[in-house]
């Protein structure tokens, strides 16, 4: 097996390939929205404190499931409630 050397050249380019690929996957997934949320990300995106999200799911009317102590929400669920009380 012959050996090859390696030089800083070559691992500068590969740096460049490795973040150029790094950039279009992060991209990618900012793309579409996520599926499921978790309470920070709702409280964030309906600008509402801890006490009223759970406030909102004392009273049912956010649907929510939990998985151990991390309460998610599903994303169409909230946009459905959203556009219901327009």
């Amino acid at each position: 097996m012959a050996a090859e050397i390696i030089t800083k050249e070559d691992l500068v380019e590969f740096e460049d390939r490795l973040l150029d690929k790094i950039k279009k996957m992060m991209a990618q997934s900012t793309d579409q929205p996520r599926k499921w949320l978790r309470s920070a990300q709702v409280r964030k995106m309906l600008n509402i404190s801890p006490n009223t999200l759970t406030s909102l799911r004392v009273n049912g009317i956010i649907k929510f499931t939990r998985l151990g102590g991390i309460m998610y929400y599903n994303n169409d669920d909230i946009n459905q409630m959203l556009a219901g009380n327009q």
